[in-house]
C-alpha cells in the first residue's frame, strides 16, 4: 500500500532475516502466500518458514511445493512444517493465522441451514458468521496464548475470518495483533489497472469494518479520480460487485463486494437457494489443487488457485509483517482498535481503515466524519460484533458453561444482527446454530 502522503517515515529498524510461523498452513491458499514471499524477499527477508497444520497429509503437499516455489525463484529461506503448534511457533518473530476450525464441511452448514428462515447463508455475517466466530475464537485465543508464552513480542497477523471479531478477541485479551484483509488491496490493485497507473499511486479512503467498508475516494497524486472511475468503468465495477449500476451511481462511492447481502439481500438468499454452497464449489477446488500440488514437477502457484480466493493477500501479509517487524511507519488499511477514529463507535471496537503502521502496531489516521448512511449500519454491527464475542467467550476461561446462559448470548447477538432482527427468526436460528455447532461449544 502507499505511503501516506506528506507524513515521515520512521526509520526503518534492522533486523537479523526472520522467522515465521503460518497456522494453517497445509491451506490450499498457502502456495499463494509462498510465492508473494518468494518475490517479496528484500521487503521480508526470511530465513525459516515454519508450516503449521494437524493435517499432516496436506502439510506434506503443500511444504512440498513450497520448498519447490522457492528454489525456482532462488530463495535461500529454509520451509519446513510440523503438526506440533509449540514447536512451530517456538522463535517466531510472526505467526500468520489462516485457520478454518471445521474445515469446509462446516463452511457448507454455515452456508446452508440460515437459507431456511430466509436468511444469508455466508460464513462471514450473518447467522453463519456468528456460528464461525463461535467455533473460531477460542481456537485462536488458545494459540495466541500458546504463541505468547514462548514468544512474548511475536506479532499475530490474522487473515482468519470473521476478521474483525477474531482481531477484537486477540486485542482485548492483550495480544499483539493486526487484523488482515485482501478487500482493499484488490480494490487498489484493480483501479490501478483501470486507471493505467501503478498501484503505489493509488491511495483509498476505504473505511469501515471488515467486510464492510466503502472506498469514498481514490486518490492518485492527490487528485480524487473516484468520479471519474465510476463514470467511466461503472459498469465493470457494477460487475465486479454484482451490484445494480445505478446503485453505485447513487453512492457514488465503491461499497465492498459483502455489502450485497446487506443492499440486496433477498436476491442473495433466492441465488443461493437455487446453487450450489461456495464451500462445496471450493472444497472440488482444493481436491484438484491438493492433487496438482503432489505433482513434484509443478513449482509455482497454479493458475486454477486464482479461483480459490485471496488474491494479493501475500503482498498484503508481506507488506504488513515487515513493517511490523522494520518499524516503517507505513500507512496500509488493516484491522485496529478504533480508539477514537470513529467517534460514534466505543474505542475497542475494531474497524478497517487505514492505519500507520510500525514496531508499536497500528494506529488508525484520521477519518472524515462518515455520513449517516454508512455510520448506522457501522454501529449497527459493531452493536453485533460486540455481542458476537460475548457468545463466542461463554463458558471461556473459567465462566461457567451453562448452557440457558449460552444459547441466550447466541440468541442476543442474532437478534442484534441486522441482517435477522426478528424475534422468531433469531429464535429459530439460535436453535439451528447450536445443533451444527454443538461439539464446538462448551456449554452446548
Amino acid at each position: 500500500m502507499p505511503s501516506p502522503q506528506g507524513r515521515t517515515p520512521h526509520p526503518r529498524t534492522p533486523h537479523p532475516r526472520v522467522k515465521l510461523a503460518v497456522v494453517g498452513g497445509g491451506s490450499t491458499y498457502t502456495p499463494e502466500l509462498i510465492d508473494g514471499f518468494a518475490r517479496l524477499r528484500e521487503v521480508l527477508p526470511l530465513e525459516e518458514l515454519v508450516l503449521i497444520d494437524p493435517a499432516a497429509d496436506r502439510l506434506e503437499l503443500v511444504g512440498g511445493l513450497a520448498r519447490r516455489i522457492f528454489a525456482k525463484q532462488g530463495h535461500p529461506g529454509r520451509i519446513s512444517w510440523t503438526t506440533d503448534l509449540d514447536a512451530g511457533t517456538d522463535g517466531a518473530d510472526a505467526v500468520l493465522l489462516q485457520l478454518r476450525v471445521g474445515g469446509q464441511a462446516a463452511r457448507h452448514q454455515d452456508e446452508t441451514w440460515p437459507l431456511e428462515c430466509g436468511c444469508v447463508g455466508q460464513e462471514t455475517t450473518g447467522a453463519g458468521g456468528l456460528a464461525k466466530a463461535l467455533r473460531t475464537v477460542p481456537v485462536v485465543l488458545d494459540i495466541a496464548e500458546r504463541v505468547r508464552r514462548r514468544n512474548p513480542r511475536a506479532w499475530i497477523v490474522d487473515f482468519t475470518n470473521p476478521v474483525g471479531i477474531v482481531t477484537r478477541a486477540l486485542l482485548t485479551h492483550g495480544h499483539r495483533a493486526v487484523g488482515l484483509c485482501n478487500v482493499a488491496i484488490g480494490f487498489q490493485r484493480g483501479f490501478a489497472a483501470l486507471l493505467g497507473v501503478s498501484p503505489a499511486e493509488v491511495e483509498l479512503e476505504h473505511v469501515g469494518l471488515n467486510h464492510l467498508t466503502w472506498e469514498r475516494a481514490v486518490r492518485v497524486a492527490g487528485e480524487d479520480v473516484l468520479p471519474r472511475l465510476l463514470a467511466d468503468h461503472g459498469d465493470a465495477l457494477a460487475e465486479r460487485l454484482r451490484l445494480p449500476r445505478a446503485l453505485l451511481d447513487r453512492l457514488g462511492v465503491v461499497p465492498s463486494y459483502y455489502l450485497r447481502y446487506y443492499y440486496q439481500h433477498d436476491a442473495v438468499v433466492r441465488e443461493l437457494r437455487n446453487a450450489p454452497s461456495r464451500a462445496t464449489e471450493v472444497a472440488a477446488l482444493e481436491r484438484r489443487l491438493l492433487g496438482m500440488y503432489g505433482d513434484p514437477a509443478l513449482d509455482e502457484k497454479p493458475e486454477l488457485l486464482a479461483r480459490r480466493g485471496g488474491a494479493y493477500y501475500s503482498e498484503a501479509a508481506v507488506a504488513l509483517t515487515s513493517s511490523l517487524l522494520r518499524n516503517t511507519g507505513d500507512t496500509q488499511v488493516v484491522n485496529a482498535l478504533n480508539h477514537g477514529a470513529l467517534p460514534f463507535l466505543p474505542d475497542d471496537a475494531v474497524i478497517e481503515v487505514p492505519a500507520t503502521v510500525d514496531s508499536t502496531g497500528a494506529t488508525p489516521l484520521p477519518v472524515r466524519p462518515l455520513e449517516p448512511l454508512y455510520a448506522g449500519l457501522v454501529a449497527h454491527v459493531t452493536a453485533y460484533e460486540h455481542l458476537a464475542l460475548e457468545a463466542a467467550l461463554w463458558g471461556v476461561g473459567g465462566r461457567k458453561p451453562d448452557r440457558a446462559g449460552g444459547r441466550n448470548a447466541v440468541f442476543s447477538a442474532l437478534l442484534a444482527h441486522p441482517l435477522i432482527g426478528r424475534a422468531d427468526h433469531a429464535d429459530r436460528l439460535t436453535d439451528a446454530l447450536i445443533a451444527h455447532n454443538r461439539e464446538h461449544l462448551p456449554w452446548a
